[in-house]
């Protein structure tokens, strides 16, 4: 029994957040739970303490009300269906789920012949200016050198480039020791996607690209290879994260530590950070969980796209790098919000 029921509801439902622009050139369609694929399988009870570890972040009104009931233990299942309404948030625009990691690299915190790769603080002027320079004008030129802004050094330039996609990631140390750098910033300019490029030069088929095919490629060609990294002009840069044990998974947009198959990254100009998202993801390996928003991406752009977060390490790796399925995200708002969002849908 949830002690007070009444009492923390009455504060949400008066409670509607309001709607951005982009999502008023949405259309939202309102579920029931029995709609949803999977549903009654799933482990409500793992997706609920996952949504508790940031829902004390979320700001609105209603969502602190419904963090404060999670929070007194009710029934996992019962509790997401009492208090909350699927939402499918569409923009025209087919479902797309990929898959992320937190990479392992290896580096040194001094630069030597082995390790000369540098990863990067974020230069103060990077932040006056956006966009900054290109990654091909950060990495060939003089204006990052020479000031202390490495935070390491590392081995692989290819692996270099994987770790800014993920955004943050682990490095091992010569004597075992094992530091994690988040993301720090980036450079302002669009991500471009080197896969999409070797498909266009036509080095390979669309479904033939895969994260360790790209790597194998510019490690087989350096040259070319190198250029090819350079089609992508965004750079992202880190700071060392000392808070997080490293049993925990990596910080999220959050700043709080996301979770192997229950965390994903969104846009949040359509799906509300801290919200729960059933996902429905099609493919050789069908998912149907309820995962929660607690991170972003620079590609992961319209309310139908998200990122799975697999894990770290090599594994975790291969399984991301493979993944590239249709779908359907189905969004849980608070009962109002989800109303109010429908009616901005209706003429």
């Amino acid at each position: 029994m949830i002690r007070g029921l009444w009492a923390v509801v009455a504060v949400w439902l008066s409670c509607v957040g309001s709607l951005s622009a982009s999502e008023r050139d949405t259309t939202h369609s309102l579920l029931s739970f029995d709609e949803l694929d999977g549903w009654t399988e799933d482990n409500h009870a793992r997706a609920l303490d996952v949504f508790l570890n940031t829902c004390p972040d979320m700001d609105d009104p209603d969502w602190q009300a419904l963090c404060a009931l999670g929070q007194q233990k009710p029934d996992p299942k019962a509790f997401f269906e009492l208090f909350f309404r699927p939402v499918v948030i569409e923009n025209g625009k087919d479902a797309l789920f990929t898959g992320y990691f937190e990479p392992e690299l290896n580096g040194s915190l001094q630069r030597s012949e082995r390790y000369r790769y540098p990863v990067y603080r974020q230069p103060p002027e990077s932040k006056a200016h956006s966009p900054w320079l290109t990654r091909r004008e950060i990495e060939t030129g003089d204006a990052m050198r020479g000031r202390g802004l490495e935070i390491a050094w590392v081995d692989d330039p290819v692996e270099l480039f994987f770790l800014q996609i993920q955004g943050s990631g682990r490095i091992r140390l010569p004597d075992g020791r094992v530091i994690r750098v988040g993301y720090g910033g980036k450079n302002g300019h669009n991500y471009r996607s080197v896969g999409v490029e070797m498909v266009r030069r036509g080095i390979y088929e669309a479904h033939q690209v895969s994260a360790d095919v790209i790597k194998n490629w510019v490690r087989r060609n350096p040259a070319q290879g190198r250029e090819l990294l350079f089609h992508n002009p965004s750079y992202v840069f880190f700071r060392r994260v000392d808070r997080v044990a490293a049993a925990d998974g990596p910080l999220g947009a959050m700043n709080r530590s996301v979770t192997a198959g229950r965390t994903i990254a969104v846009d949040p100009a359509f799906v509300p950070l801290g919200a729960p998202v059933w996902i429905e993801k099609d493919g050789a390996n069908p998912i149907r969980r309820l995962m929660v928003a607690q991170d972003t991406g620079s590609a992961i752009k319209g309310p139908q796209r998200a990122d799975i977060f697999f894990g770290t390490g090599t594994a975790a790796g291969r399984a991301a790098g493979k993944l590239r399925d249709p779908g359907r995200m189905v969004v849980l708002m608070p009962i109002q919000r989800a109303f109010a969002m429908l009616s901005e849908t209706l003429p």
